[in-house]
């Protein structure tokens, strides 16, 4: 049975005089790809005088592009949406014949549109040296790709402690390696980073995580 949500986020800018504001991009509406359902969305923004295009960036991400003619004393975005969650399995997807053991290898037209999710400068010591010990433990055959990706989910599992860290930003795979934890994001990337080292396409994306239990107290 599906749990129906809503979500309310603020982000509120106030300021001690009027102040002349440049265009604004905002990327806070749910993309269109993604699976849960989204039975309604609004976002509302402050000043009221202001004018929005809505674009779509390369990768299929919905951006507002706000202009303000006016100075104002507060700056806000407030997002209003309700979400269907259902139950998704995650090994329901199809697997294309080349592609079902692991490594493979992509043909030429696709790896040219893959080429941002394969693009990587990551080449800190502590990555390369995780990579080579995974790579000696894979299996001398090719693997199946499932059975492949639960492997290298359950090697960072065990490797990376997932912690709530408030504080901006991402950390780098090394810095995430070298503390042995991270929040999702920065397991996320560090994931990410990993498997174009291994020469599969790989993306990272962003949103709102809702829990019916919460981590910890909130702060």
């Amino acid at each position: 049975m599906a749990i129906r949500v809503a979500l309310h986020h603020t982000t509120t800018y106030r300021y001690d005089r009027p102040v002349g504001l440049s265009p604004h991009q905002v990327r806070l509406r749910p993309a269109a790809h993604a699976r849960t359902p989204i039975l309604s969305y609004s976002l509302t923004v402050e000043p009221v005088k202001h004018f929005i295009n809505w674009q779509q960036d390369p990768f299929g991400n919905y951006v507002g592009r706000f202009v303000f003619p006016e100075p104002t004393q507060v700056l806000s975005f407030t997002v209003d949406l309700v979400a269907d969650l259902t139950v998704i399995n995650p090994f329901d997807f199809f697997v294309e014949k080349e592609a079902e053991h692991f490594p493979f290898t992509y043909d030429a037209a696709l790896a040219i549109e893959l080429a941002p999710y394969l693009h990587t400068t990551a080449t800190e010591p502590l990555l390369q040296a995780w990579l080579a010990r995974f790579r000696a433990a894979l299996p001398a055959k090719p693997m199946p790709i499932t059975d492949f990706l639960v492997f290298i989910n359950q090697r960072l599992q065990r490797d990376i402690a997932y912690l709530v860290r408030m504080e901006p930003g991402v950390q780098t795979p090394d810095q995430t390696l070298a503390l042995g934890s991270g929040s999702c994001r920065d397991s996320s990337w560090l994931l990410v980073q990993i498997l174009r080292q291994l020469g599969l396409a790989a993306r990272f994306v962003s949103g709102y995580l809702i829990q019916l239990v919460a981590d910890q107290k909130a702060l």
